[in-house]
């Protein structure tokens, strides 16, 4: 048995090298359907990778409590867009003093500004910096981790301490590699000593997370003055399991502070860390299905191309097929072989459309700054797809090479 699939293949390969060039189109057009698959299924893992790296590193126990950009709601048959009110600083912090929800800890924060412009002595960044104004829960409710130096302290936030925490990317672009404590930096002229450094991040769809400067609140608020600013609480709950019940305590405590009668609707937004992630991975399903269909139309075209070589095969070969009949050969091992040309020409195509597909999703996962990781169910799903066309396109001209009358396939031509 196994020299024969060893002869079969040896003679597989012997057509494909007689009909170079239309073999060599047959599997580039396999290929295409292949990489189209490939390619799609590795971006969508990629993006996938990045996105559960990023939330996962916020922790699935917390929440955070912000406003609706715009609500649509439906009144009377028409639709008329609600935008609701910014979370005030007076909001943020009457609700952090009266959520007493045991084994919680809540943050206040707003970004005040992302085009600020960063002095060390006589070098400067360009206008890219975040600034944020955080409290000393902030960076642990966040996911953030200080690598150098330490964290804020009440002691700093409490008494308005012009400290910073910075992005790891300030050390290569702005203090040369130098040791970044107890530098003093400037921000719109006020100085600001360094106490910490924070772990590298990355950039999330081509914004750096390491380019930000975090001052105490208090400070930011007195440095920006932006009207309308809106405040992002974000409530840790040490207990998972708590998790729930704490998310609609804090309901309970926004509608008071913002004076809402039970009647009327929330005007606010409270979004768990893990319902985000869900959602947006949910929406990366719909690109994983765009990969299979564009696949699945490109593979149909190509499985029928490679039929009509093989049946082309089949009817050019007629008189060697007599031949060998005549030398006892059985129609199975007709067919076999037959069938041994069209699976070698499906997984040659396959075998490259992988390769192809891999490439093109690491270039544009690499473009995207997305997490590349290796596509193993694209793989598998392309071996097995390829195998399929295979099977498909090689069985009937395999069937019709196994029923030609010996007699009639010596007299052709």
């Amino acid at each position: 048995m196994l020299g024969l699939f060893k002869e079969n293949v040896k003679i597989a390969l012997g057509s494909i090298r007689t009909q170079l060039l239309r073999t060599v189109l047959t599997v580039l057009i396999i290929a295409i359907g292949i990489t189209a698959l490939v390619g799609i299924l590795t971006v969508v893992s990629a993006l996938e990778n990045t996105l559960s790296s990023n939330f996962a590193s916020m922790g699935s126990n917390t929440f955070t409590i912000n406003q609706y950009d715009n609500l649509t709601r439906t009144d009377g048959g028409n639709e008329r867009k609600i935008i609701n009110p910014t979370i005030t600083y007076p909001e943020a912090k009457g609700f952090k003093e009266d959520f007493k929800y045991p084994f919680t800890n809540t943050s206040i924060s707003f970004t005040a500004t992302s085009t600020a412009e960063v002095k060390y002595e006589e070098d400067k960044t360009d206008p890219e910096v975040s600034v944020l104004g955080v409290d000393e829960y902030f960076m642990p409710n966040s996911g953030l981790e200080v690598v150098k130096g330490r964290n804020f302290t009440d002691f700093d936030i409490a008494n308005n301490n012009y400290v910073c925490v910075l992005g790891s990317d300030f050390e290569k672009k702005l203090l040369k590699d130098l040791n970044p404590i107890d530098k003093i930096i400037s921000i719109r002229g006020a100085k600001f000593k360094v106490i910490g450094v924070l772990e590298e991040k990355g950039s999330t769809f081509g914004n750096s997370q390491d380019l930000r400067v975090m001052i105490p609140i208090q400070v930011a608020r007195t440095l920006f003055t932006t009207p309308n600013i809106n405040y992002t609480t974000s409530v840790m709950v040490e207990k998972k399991e708590l998790l729930s019940n704490a998310v609609d305590n804090a309901m309970i405590t926004m509608r008071k502070v913002r004076k809402l009668s039970p009647i009327e609707d929330a005007n606010f937004s409270i979004s768990r860390s893990d319902d985000l992630i869900n959602k947006i991975l949910g929406i990366t399903q719909y690109l994983g299905w765009s990969a299979w269909l564009i696949g699945i139309i490109t593979v149909f075209g190509s499985s029928i191309a490679l039929m009509n070589i093989m049946l082309v095969s089949v009817t050019e070969r007629t008189r060697e097929i007599g031949v060998r009949k005549a030398l006892g050969a059985k129609k199975s091992t007709i067919a076999i072989q037959f069938f041994m040309e069209t699976l070698v020409i499906g997984q040659l195509g396959g075998l490259l459309g992988i390769i192809f597909g891999i490439l093109v999703g690491y270039a544009f996962a690499a473009l995207m700054e997305f997490e590349f990781v290796i596509p193993w169910l694209a793989i598998i799903s392309a071996f097995i797809v390829s195998f399929i066309v295979a099977v498909v396109s090689g069985s009937y001209p395999a069937v019709k090479a196994a029923k030609l009358d010996p007699i009639e396939a010596l007299r052709y031509e």
